[in-house]
């Protein structure tokens, strides 16, 4: 477990030589620790050596280790493909979605999340490079969707995320400037809330931190390989 504590430091500093060459500064970078498949020591010790945002995959899976986990101060991303029929209880658990790509999953997300619990914040995922493996929308539903969901009461629409084929790191830049483009072209859209750009894992972090991410999904690099599920 102690090599998760130096992973985790090795990471950090890989991301602040990142943003030292892009002109950035580092606080502009968060890091989501993915924690798919790992146990609840694993993220504990990730936890006790600073790291407080954690992402998930998989609904089940998550509702094991957030229990656990509760009496920590733990932010928890949901960045899998969420099911409509999961969306109550990730509604209730979950202080982010990045993987929202359709209005109804959206809707549901808003009709659940409790009024005790700030709005839940989102991020829609993009299929930028049209893989047909990929779940995400286009970006030609991006405007309506976007529109629809700003009206819905108990979700933030806070960024857009994707996922891109390995190597293509031009998809960095083309959705930093589908961001500019979607804020100059949709006036109820504010750049101080829609702000995130979830974009970035391990093996391409740095070219997506010099793109402009403002949160890079990291795994491998702070767990080792994935276990088993």
């Amino acid at each position: 477990m102690q090599d998760i504590s130096q992973h985790l430091q090795q990471v950090l500093r890989r991301m602040a030589l990142a943003c030292d060459r892009a002109g950035r500064p580092a606080h502009t970078v968060k890091l989501l620790a993915v924690s798919k498949t790992q146990s609840v020591d694993a993220i504990m010790t990730a936890y006790q050596a600073g790291q407080r945002d954690f992402g998930e995959n998989y609904v089940q899976e998550a509702l094991t280790k957030i229990p656990a986990l509760a009496h920590l101060g733990i932010t928890w991303h949901l960045i899998g493909h969420l099911q409509s029929n999961k969306a109550s209880e990730v509604a209730r658990y979950f202080a982010w979605v990045h993987s929202v790509d359709r209005l109804k999953i959206a809707q549901r997300l808003s009709a659940y999340r409790p009024d005790t619990l700030p709005p839940l914040n989102i991020c829609l995922q993009v299929n930028i490079d049209a893989q047909e493996s990929k779940s995400g929308c286009t970006i030609a539903e991006l405007p309506a969707l976007i529109h629809a969901i700003l009206a819905l009461p108990r979700v933030s629409l806070r960024g857009l995320m994707i996922i891109p084929q390995a190597g293509n790191e031009q998809a960095f830049t083309d959705l930093v400037n589908l961001r500019q483009h979607l804020l100059m072209t949709i006036p109820t859209l504010d750049a101080d809330t829609f702000d995130t750009l979830s974009m970035g894992m391990s093996a391409d972090m740095d070219a997506a931190i010099a793109a402009g991410s403002t949160m890079v999904r990291v795994g491998t690099a702070i767990f080792g390989h994935r276990l088993t599920r």
